[in-house]
């Protein structure tokens, strides 16, 4: 769903977007016609080839499926999550020693990868956008290793509507993912007590989205504490 937001955006701001799915390019034309002239549809590895910036929006499960040789030398957004539900775990990941950026990072070793647009929803995305210098402009973080990827994905945020929060490399990303108060729950309005993760998922999709400046981004993140790794489903 974040790749479609994004997208969307994306054209409104006057980008072309290069789309793709693991299902093949014509399963996209009803999106494509929508979008309009600016959006065409390719494989995985032509949309890879074809993009400036790429959104690697794939389940993390998936995430080794990405076209290396392709994406060798490109800046790749990563707005994985990694979630735990029957059958999958990720050793490396329930143990801390690695965050889920680190582990897509690891497989797209000639990439530069930049954790971002994680943990927000798709409904601020298309909602939440405000010219630069607005008062109720929302700031969304990021975390990277290199420090001009760092600068192309803040410079696309700015141009989607939003201001950039620079959260350090990607070792650090565990600060903004799942289970902590900047993963969804600081953009939403406050959600029900005793939700289960699945109502959660279901509320945090349909609520209506607060504006978050940069200050407190930078302070909640400051404030995080690392627990476990991974959302419960």
């Amino acid at each position: 769903m974040v790749g479609s937001a994004v997208a969307r955006r994306a054209i409104d701001a006057g980008l072309h977007v290069v789309l793709s799915n693991s299902r093949g390019p014509e399963t996209l034309a009803g999106l494509v016609a929508e979008l309009g002239d600016r959006a065409t549809a390719a494989t995985p590895a032509e949309a890879a080839n074809a993009g400036d910036l790429v959104l690697a929006a794939v389940p993390l499960a998936q995430h080794e499926r990405l076209p290396r040789a392709e994406l060798a030398g490109k800046t790749v957004i990563d707005p994985m999550n990694y979630a735990l539900y029957p059958g999958f775990s990720i050793p490396e990941l329930d143990n801390n020693e690695l965050t889920s950026s680190e582990l897509v990072q690891r497989h797209l070793a000639d990439s530069r990868v930049v954790k971002a647009l994680h943990n927000y929803g798709t409904k601020g995305l298309l909602e939440m956008f405000r010219p630069a210098g607005a008062d109720d402009r929302t700031a969304l973080p990021l975390h990277g290793d290199d420090a001009t990827a760092k600068k192309e994905v803040a410079d696309l945020l700015d141009v989607l509507g939003f201001d950039a929060v620079d959260l350090g490399t990607l070792a650090e990303s565990w600060r903004t993912g799942p289970n902590t108060p900047l993963y969804a729950l600081a953009y939403i309005e406050q959600p029900p007590s005793g939700l289960t993760p699945q109502e959660f998922v279901a509320y945090a999709q349909q609520a209506d989205a607060v504006p978050v400046p940069a200050a407190r981004v930078k302070e909640l993140a400051a404030a995080t504490v690392r627990g476990p790794a991974g959302f419960q489903l």
